[in-house]
């Protein structure tokens, strides 16, 4: 007898990772504490698509860019012939998207986003081909004080996650003019050097200097240390800004460190960079960068509009709060529904629909592959789900129209099930919870409808 064929177990792609339910609570908590401290700040949010056109980027990031290069997933449309690409960042498209729709008509706009982007890179902790980002763009604004906002924003945020170690490192780049004066001089000065000068930095010589300065490898730090300073260039206009920057910032007690060698990968940024690191991640280290980018919408055919921001890599953030220490429990609800019998069952259902009208969050038990359970299974299963409470339906409570109320978390001594009528249940429970016996739980969404 010949042996069936064994079906292929498919996996997914590599370096894009599932986020399992046990995760869920950490990313709902950093999801929500962003959103809430965003809104704080008078931020909306914005939502652009994954695919946009592949030029957007070309033109945004600068074709002799990593990003560019050699890491972005690109594609030709086949139904119609057009070049995409899924977004390796955002601000490229949540700028195009303000100037599609003329979002300034009526004034600076400052608006944030969240979402996965995409790079072809070399997984590793922290990093991967698709990663979530959160970003802040405020579009309009000219002066050091937004690029401040910005910053003191992410202080509030590590503040509110209770995340400590993260330390900012800022600096200016200057306008185009002071780059490019810079440039000339670094180009010169990296020539004269040139045998020791690594594979990439002899590629990005005359095309990208600047990414030169930002070279992990270990070989070329002194003589990257030795390199003409961007700072020393910078004329009247940009060292003003970059001191009204610094400024407000000590201002309110930011502490910060100037990085004469920090620079951001993308061709659009001018005047403030900054970026936000840590030492617990290994050599991954930077969780959020950001600065001025104030040529960009002239770049994409709009009339020229100062802008600044900043994006926050997400996974990066969620393994610094896990190494925090703090215990993220899994979800819970606050009622699971116990039921034996085809009429408990009905009854039931109708039950769990009033609870949820009153705001509740309730699980019913449902038949698996085993069958319906016994109680005793059931029971189990409440007490895994994490509920405060037990509603039990059987043959018995439906002749007496009561159910028993099991409370699931109740404290030594203190009476845990009770009978109550099926028309009073959801009153009953509500008012357990608002009487403070679920202590472990958070009930403030909680809304009781007559």
């Amino acid at each position: 007898m010949s042996e069936s064929k064994k079906t292929e177990k498919i996996v997914g792609v590599k370096g894009m990772n599932d986020v399992l339910p046990a995760d869920a609570p950490l990313w709902e908590l950093f999801e929500n504490t962003v959103q809430s401290v965003l809104k704080s700040y008078g931020f909306q949010q914005i939502r652009t698509p994954i695919v946009e056109p592949t030029a957007l980027f070309a033109r945004g990031l600068g074709a002799v860019t990593d990003i560019v290069e050699k890491e972005m997933y690109s594609f030709t449309d086949s139904m119609n012939g057009d070049q995409l690409t899924l977004r390796p960042e955002s601000t490229a498209g949540v700028v195009r998207a303000a100037l599609e729709h003329n979002l300034t008509y009526d004034g600076p706009k400052r608006l944030w986003y969240a979402g996965p982007m995409f790079r072809h890179e070399r997984p590793q902790r922290g990093r991967y081909r698709q990663f979530h980002q959160v970003g802040a763009e405020a579009i309009g604004f000219a002066g050091p004080d937004i690029d401040a906002e910005l910053i003191m924003l992410c202080q509030r945020l590590w503040d509110d996650l209770g995340l400590e170690g993260i330390r900012l490192e800022i600096n200016s780049i200057g306008d185009a003019e002071e780059r490019k004066r810079h440039r000339d001089d670094l180009i010169a000065y990296f020539e004269q050097h040139r045998e020791q000068l690594d594979a990439d930095a002899q590629r990005r010589l005359y095309s990208n200097p600047l990414r030169i300065l930002d070279t992990k490898n270990p070989t070329m730090q002194e003589l990257v240390n030795a390199a003409p300073k961007l700072l020393d260039y910078l004329g009247e206009e940009s060292r003003a800004h970059f001191e009204g920057v610094q400024r407000i910032l000590r201002s309110s007690n930011i502490p910060f460190t100037i990085n004469p060698r920090l620079v951001r990968g993308m061709d659009y940024y001018n005047r403030t960079v900054f970026e936000w690191i840590t030492d617990q991640l290994g050599s991954q280290g930077t969780v959020c960068g950001g600065g001025r980018y104030d040529p960009l919408v002239e770049m994409f055919g709009g009339k020229p509009t100062p802008s600044c921001g900043f994006a926050i890599g997400v996974e990066r953030l969620l393994e610094l709060m896990k190494a925090s220490g703090e215990q993220f429990p899994p979800s819970q609800c606050d009622v699971y529904l116990v039921h034996q019998g085809e009429a408990a069952q009905l009854e039931a259902f109708v039950v769990g629909e009033r609870l949820r009208d009153a705001g509740l969050d309730v699980v019913m038990h449902c038949a698996t592959a085993a069958g319906a359970g016994s109680f005793k299974s059931q029971m189990k299963r409440a007490d895994a789900s994490g509920a405060a409470f037990a509603v039990i339906i059987g043959e018995d409570e439906i002749a007496s129209g009561t159910a028993s109320v099991k409370l699931m978390r109740a404290a030594e001594g203190e009476a845990n099930q009770h009978s109550v009528a099926i028309d009073s249940v959801v009153e009953f429970l509500v008012e357990q919870i608002v009487g403070g016996h679920d202590h472990d739980h958070d009930h403030e969404h909680v809304h009781y409808k007559h």
